[in-house]
């Protein structure tokens, strides 16, 4: 069995890599391998965006360049190209779900919300794209208003599409996982999110709205350390 060497951070719709900053120079610190993919799926140019296969794709690749086995964490969206693809890679310990949407075979972002786009969603004129309302209170309602300010103005443009897709695959039902529910989202209400940590295999629960790499990254990063440390056995 390869060892268990890395944590993979994967981040949601409308972020880059760099939201998981914080959380990944700390496990830089402690001596653990990291890789943060970018998801193709946002960006500034709708016509060059991605969609969930794309993102399956940055994955996929980035869990091939793992030197052994990883830890993966998947923020919000960023859970469903995760549970698309990690279980066929053979490169995956432990899958950590943070507030994330863990789905399974059929279902998509937008049918797991209710099948209508929630209210904070902007859909562009084409309906390419689509970006948030008020991000301030939906994403980052536990930061300080210098933190929120910087993460607001990094989001991005997020292809429709990706939300629509269904998968195809649900890794979690080959892997163990961990689902962590932040007690104060505004995105993902928590009573959406303790229905689908019942297909995880542990339960964790943190005071913090949906940006808790931002918020609270000591916690998050405790968290990553303790999955770690008990997958590396």
């Amino acid at each position: 069995m390869s060892a268990i060497t890395s944590v993979v951070l994967v981040h949601g719709a409308w972020h880059r890599p760099s939201c998981w900053s914080q959380v990944a120079c700390r496990l830089l610190d402690s001596g653990i391998d990291v890789r943060v993919p970018d998801l193709p799926s946002a960006g500034p140019a709708a016509g060059q965006l991605g969609d969930l296969a794309a993102d399956v794709a940055a994955v996929r690749a980035a869990l091939a360049e793992v030197p052994g086995k990883a830890v993966v964490v998947a923020h919000s969206y960023g859970g469903l190209p995760v549970t698309e693809v990690a279980a066929r890679t053979g490169k995956v310990a432990h899958l950590v779900y943070l507030c994330a949407f863990m789905l399974g075979p059929g279902e998509s972002l937008l049918s797991a919300v209710g099948g209508q786009d929630p209210p904070w969603w902007i859909t562009s004129a084409d309906g390419r794209t689509v970006t948030p309302a008020d991000p301030r209170h939906i994403f980052y309602n536990d930061c300080t208003d210098e933190v929120a300010a910087a993460a607001e103005a990094a989001l991005l443009p997020q292809a429709r599409a990706a939300f629509t897709q269904q998968l195809t695959a649900a890794a979690w039902q080959e892997l163990p996982s961990t689902y962590a529910i932040c007690e104060r989202d505004n995105a993902i209400p928590v009573f959406a999110q303790e229905a689908m940590s019942q297909r995880a295999r542990e339960v964790r629960r943190l005071d913090a709205g949906h940006s808790p790499f931002l918020s609270r990254p000591d916690d998050v990063v405790a968290l990553v350390r303790d999955v770690f440390a008990r997958a590396s056995g």
